[in-house]
């Protein structure tokens, strides 16, 4: 087998590895909450909230690691560490131990993200990457939304500790071939330095931020606290960016933004996890929560469509986009995508699967026309040795976004619907035999959301229509149209 399909193979399983992951926990929690021992709503609701936001903090600067030691040396390492972490999670004793172990599991998916895209672009020629990444992005939707189904089917038979269980072989047997079959293309840089003042700086004020904005919304912390922790964890972020600014051998080198193509490729996928991070999650709860309360498996197969579009669309646009050009791909992507989410902002309380399919489609279809082709175009953007940290730019921006959408949607449910209410839905402590009161406020609130979505993408038009087409010295150009 040529080398760069081992690469794409091998990538393709820690990327939908880490996928799945992110949501398999999501059907089970109100499992794991009824059986585990010493689990309150907030240990619960960690079990989930911690994994994303230690993600989206490592993300960078394991990337900037990557670029001095190795990629695939720390890719390997990340695809151990998430194997052990799963262990270890399989095996909790308490809510503690449970959310302190998938932190451990963030930690090998942070690896996994920071280098799997800079590994792809290192192995194919550039006409072949957005055809590469295409196959490799999907994974991503496709194992998140897959792993709702895995999740319910896991937990009804089996219980809910095989979730973890089941990475274990998988795991090991990548890690041995990561480590057998891959190898470094890039050269590691000659004199390697750790921006330690950066490091602290950025995973201090993006935690910051991130728990204010995520338990604020959730009513864990009070109005004034959750504002106050916004402000703080910002205010070290611009600090972050001034250090930054001056440091020779920044963590975060912001003078990849000086390329038109990479800064707009940035700013459009950040928009584009904004406006979907939290499309899942939304659905997950309307499927299993008032006035429906379907099945975590019944729930799972109603987002097929989504997931099936996507696994079509994504590898056609990346092969298109490296003949045609990503622009037009970035647009129609944005474009149905919003169709989509305006579509589903008019859904009512027991909606058909033919109903909503139509609307899921175009969802999905959106995702795999646009993600492809605009992140290709972000790392064709950059010179080889410096991929490391671009694509866990990348990564960052889509992992950052995703969680903040899901404070958006929090903050939005809780200024229309009862926190009593919310805590019902979430916790899944509502009862179908007992009339529900919040379920028209839910509605509503799901509604709205999907109408914020749809605005979001809408405003990453922008950037994608008015990207260019300059690289840095030494990148190779991303074909346009005619090319």
């Amino acid at each position: 087998m040529q080398y760069k399909w081992l690469v794409l193979s091998n990538t393709t399983i820690a990327t939908l590895m880490s996928a799945i992951d992110s949501n398999i926990v999501l059907i089970s929690l109100p499992t794991i909450g009824r059986e585990l021992p010493g689990t309150n709503a907030t240990l619960l609701l960690w079990i989930l909230i911690g994994y994303s936001l230690l993600t989206s903090v490592v993300l960078v600067n394991f990337g900037r690691l990557s670029d001095m030691f190795g990629r695939v040396r720390l890719y390997v390492l990340g695809f151990a560490v998430f194997t052990a972490g799963s262990l270890l999670c399989g095996f909790s004793g308490t809510g503690l131990e449970l959310v302190v172990f998938r932190l451990v599991q963030a930690v090998g998916a942070g690896f996994l993200f920071s280098n799997s895209v800079a590994i792809i672009t290192d192995a194919f020629p550039p006409n072949e990457r957005g055809r590469a990444l295409g196959v490799n992005q999907v994974s991503i939707v496709v194992g998140a939304i897959s792993g709702l189904v895995l999740g319910g089917v896991i937990t009804s038979t089996i219980g809910w500790r095989w979730i973890f269980f089941v990475n274990v072989p998988i795991g090991l047997v990548a890690t041995l071939r990561a480590h057998r079959d891959l190898k470094e293309i890039a050269k590691p840089e000659a004199r390697p330095h750790i921006d330690w003042v950066g490091n602290i700086l950025f995973a201090t004020g993006l935690t910051i931020f991130l728990l204010g904005v995520t338990l604020g919304a959730l009513g864990q912390v009070s109005v004034t606290v959750a504002v106050a922790s916004v402000l703080v964890g910002a205010a070290i972020l611009v600090v972050f960016l001034g250090v930054e600014m001056r440091e020779a051998h920044p963590m975060l080198d912001l003078s990849l933004f000086r390329n038109r193509q990479f800064a707009a490729s940035g700013v459009a996928m950040f928009l584009n996890a904004l406006a979907r991070g939290a499309f899942t999650f939304v659905l997950v709860f309307y499927l299993q929560g008032p006035p429906r309360f379907l099945s975590p498996l019944t729930a799972g197969l109603f987002l097929i469509p989504t997931s099936a579009s996507l696994a079509v669309f994504g590898p056609v646009s990346g092969w298109l986009s490296d003949h045609y050009g990503p622009r037009p791909f970035l647009v129609a992507g944005l474009g149905v995508s919003a169709a989509g989410f305006v579509w589903l902002a008019t859904i009512g309380p027991n909606d058909s699967f033919l109903s909503l399919t139509p609307a899921l489609i175009l969802v999905g279809a959106g995702m795999g026309l646009f993600a492809s082709p605009n992140r290709a175009a972000m790392m064709t953007a950059v010179r080889p040795e410096r991929r490391g940290v671009a694509s866990a730019i990348g990564s960052t921006l889509l992992n950052t976004g995703s969680t903040i959408s899901l404070g958006i949607t929090l903050v939005v449910m809780s200024s229309v619907i009862p926190l009593s209410a919310i805590q019902a839905i979430f916790l899944g402590t509502a009862n179908p035999s007992i009339p529900f009161t919040g379920a028209a406020s839910f509605l509503t609130a799901i509604h709205l959301i999907f109408v914020i979505s749809a605005i979001l993408l809408l405003g990453a038009l922008v950037p994608s229509i008015l990207r260019g087409s300059s690289t840095p010295q030494g990148a190779e150009p991303a074909p346009e149209a005619g090319d």
